[in-house]
C-alpha cells in the first residue's frame, strides 16, 4: 500500500534530482514529496545513499512509532536524529569553525 514520503536534499547531483522526480514531485528545490510503496521508497533511498557524495539528504516516512514517522539520513549534516526512549529527537552539532586569515600590518 502506498504511503507518503518526503525526501529533502542539499547539494546533490542533478541526475539524482531527475531520478527522484520520476516517482515524486519536487515541490520546492530539493524537497520531494510522493506516495510510493515501501519497496519503491527503499529503492529510491538506496539510490540517494549511493550518490549523495558531499551533499546531504533526509527521508521521512510513516512508521509504527509513537510519533507516527521514521527518519533516515545520508551525507554530512549538522542535525542528526537520535533515539531517546523511543522518540526521535534531533541533535545539533557545533558549526565548523572557520579559520580567520591574518591580514598583514
Amino acid at each position: 500500500m502506498p504511503s507518503m514520503v518526503v525526501i529533502a536534499t542539499t547539494v546533490v547531483p542533478t541526475h539524482l534530482r531527475g531520478a527522484l522526480s520520476r516517482w515524486t514531485s519536487e515541490v520546492v528545490p530539493g524537497i520531494f514529496v510522493g506516495s510510493v510503496s515501501a519497496r519503491v521508497r527503499d529503492e529510491l533511498w538506496h539510490a540517494v545513499t549511493q550518490v549523495v557524495g558531499d551533499g546531504a539528504a533526509i527521508l521521512v516516512y510513516p512508521a509504527a512509532t509513537e510519533q507516527g514517522y521514521a527518519i533516515r539520513t545520508a551525507g554530512t549534516r549538522r542535525r542528526t536524529p537520535v533515539d531517546f526512549d523511543g522518540l526521535t529527537l534531533i541533535r545539533m552539532t557545533a558549526a565548523p569553525q572557520v579559520k580567520k586569515t591574518q591580514t598583514p600590518s
